[in-house]
């Protein structure tokens, strides 16, 4: 059963190491969602759940152990969160990221020192001009990943593979309940496709809400990029009316608005949280939650939405 919920976003640019010679000080905006995405993981501990799940966008569903790792080498940066060889997409990356921060799993960013910085790749996204400080510039181009990322670079987490019945599997998959990681709570990360059909997404939350009778889930997405894909200064009505639907959504706890949305506005908005978002929802079926809106911004053209839920209370 889910008891608890969070929505956080993945930017690259979260994860210090990205952000080179400013990774010791971080521009504000940046500190403001990495603040509400630490409250909002502390909600989850909070609750005491039996497992955590961390769900993201990505090529296809796909199941990781705690052991799992990421990497932003697809941008051009050398840096590997976890113990081992990454395999996790981006989405689940910045989650891991996430949990280590809050001592949930053992810290292990290790970064490579022979990576260069030049040509950085990724979202393509400029920073939006006269509108304070951004990141440093080597670390421009990885604040949305969804944004003009190139084909080959796209959550290629590793090589997959087949499974009887059409499964896939990837190093660091599990098959049972989940491993215990640094601060004693199982975590499983499950990776969603991001064309996901809202069917598909509503039936993995109800299966992930059934792995223990305590479970918090934690769903990685960022809001819509397209501003930054065209241009952060112009104002898009659309992808703001979109974003603020789906803040108010998610501060109401409202699964079976979030159960509605349609997938094809995906590509249409650069929303890279869409599949996630559903998960969530499906977990949440026949569930009383309450919800509270933590954070939301778009500094850089892309919409960060933070986002806690929890059990309502009897009492």
């Amino acid at each position: 059963m889910l008891i608890a919920g969070a929505v956080c976003p993945h930017p690259p640019l979260l994860i210090p190491a990205a952000l080179g010679s400013a990774a010791s000080d971080p521009p504000a905006e940046l500190r403001k969602v990495a603040d509400a995405a630490a409250l909002a993981v502390s909600g989850l501990t909070g609750a005491r759940p039996d497992l955590i799940v961390v769900v993201g966008g990505g090529a296809a569903e796909r199941e990781y152990g705690a052991d799992a790792s990421g990497g932003l080498h697809a941008f051009g940066v050398g840096v590997t969160v976890g113990p081992g060889e990454p395999v996790l997409p981006l989405s689940l990356t910045v989650g891991r990221w996430l949990l280590e921060r809050a001592g949930i799993l053992d810290r292990d960013e290790a970064p490579d020192l022979t990576a260069g910085r030049a040509g950085l790749v990724g979202a393509g996204v400029g920073l939006p001009g006269g509108t304070g400080p951004g990141p440093p510039a080597e670390a421009v181009g990885l604040l949305g990943e969804s944004v003009d990322l190139p084909a080959e670079a796209v959550d290629r987490p590793g090589e997959p593979i087949n499974l009887p019945g059409g499964a896939v599997s990837v190093p660091g998959a599990v098959t049972g309940e989940g491993e215990a990681g640094g601060g004693g709570i199982p975590v499983v990360f499950q990776e969603v496709a991001r064309n996901a059909a809202a069917g598909e997404c509503l039936k993995l939350g109800w299966i992930l809400a059934d792995r223990a009778p305590r479970v918090a889930l934690l769903a990685m997405g960022d809001a819509c990029a397209r501003p930054a894909r065209e241009d952060p200064d112009v104002p898009d009505p659309v992808a703001q009316d979109y974003d603020a639907e789906v803040a108010e959504a998610l501060a109401a706890a409202d699964a079976r608005w979030l159960a509605r949305l349609d997938p094809a506005r995906d590509d249409e908005l650069v929303v890279a949280g869409r599949a996630s978002w559903q998960v969530l929802a499906g977990a949440a079926r026949g569930t009383r939650m309450q919800g509270r809106l933590l954070g939301m911004s778009a500094p850089y053209g892309v919409t960060y939405l933070v986002a806690s839920w929890e059990q309502c209370r009897t009492d």
